[in-house]
């Protein structure tokens, strides 16, 4: 057999191979196909994957809700007219975690002989000597201005009166129920806006930090007041 016919012959084999026996250089061939997945392994992955993004989601609100914010609905009139009832407010919860409240702030407390979450105004913090008399605030011996009284208090005066007048002496601080002028360690001094008609610390005393639920933050309820509460 001449050298033509052997090559010849051996494209004639190359040619008779069976297709899998065959390979190939060229880039980007297909691939053999592998067998597909049945549909309903496919589904399972998929719910699995629905069930725990849902169990992240829930966990991820407990946390929020628990440990650091909080909604609370404001109820009855003592911090008129800068919160109202039925205002949906979110208490930031762990800021007093890092630091104590300050002066002007709006904070949330629990108050345990009410059984019930008081929302008020930080008028003292500790080491602070406290005198409210009349309209008049003094912290440490200085006149402190209440710019969130100031509308209440002006349109008083236009009618001849005190803002804080309603309720006898009881209103002013100290007063008859507590004596004490100074604010103790670990505790703050809080009063309503609404000082003609709030039952804060010149009737309950000082607010323990560890009834402090925290300070309110936002108001997203009614929409059309959607704010950032301002302290001080």
């Amino acid at each position: 057999m001449d050298q033509q016919e052997r090559n010849d012959e051996q494209l004639t084999r190359q040619d008779e191979l069976k297709p899998e026996e065959q390979h190939t250089a060229v880039d980007g061939a297909d691939a053999p196909e592998t067998p597909s997945k049945p549909p309903g392994g496919r589904m399972q992955k998929e719910v699995f994957e629905w069930v725990k993004a849902l169990a992240i989601a829930a966990i991820l609100v407990l946390v929020i809700r628990y440990f650091l914010f909080a909604p609370f609905i404001v109820d009855g009139p003592s911090m008129e007219p800068n919160f109202y009832t039925g205002e949906r407010l979110i208490v930031n919860k762990a800021i007093y975690e890092l630091r104590h409240p300050k002066r002007g702030e709006v904070l949330v407390f629990h108050v345990p002989d009410e059984q019930r979450d008081f929302i008020k105004r930080v008028i003292g913090v500790p080491g602070d000597k406290i005198k409210y008399e009349d309209d008049n605030l003094y912290v440490n011996g200085k006149l402190v201005d209440e710019p969130y009284l100031k509308e209440s208090i002006e349109e008083a005066k236009a009618k001849g009166e005190i803002f804080n007048n309603n309720g006898g002496p009881e209103r002013n601080f100290p007063n008859a129920n507590f004596d004490t002028d100074v604010v103790p360690e670990g505790h703050v001094l809080a009063f309503g806006d609404n000082r003609r008609n709030s039952k804060d610390s010149r009737m309950i005393g000082f607010v323990d930090d560890k009834e402090i639920v925290g300070r309110a933050d936002i108001i997203f309820w009614p929409l059309n007041k959607l704010a950032f509460v301002k302290h001080g």
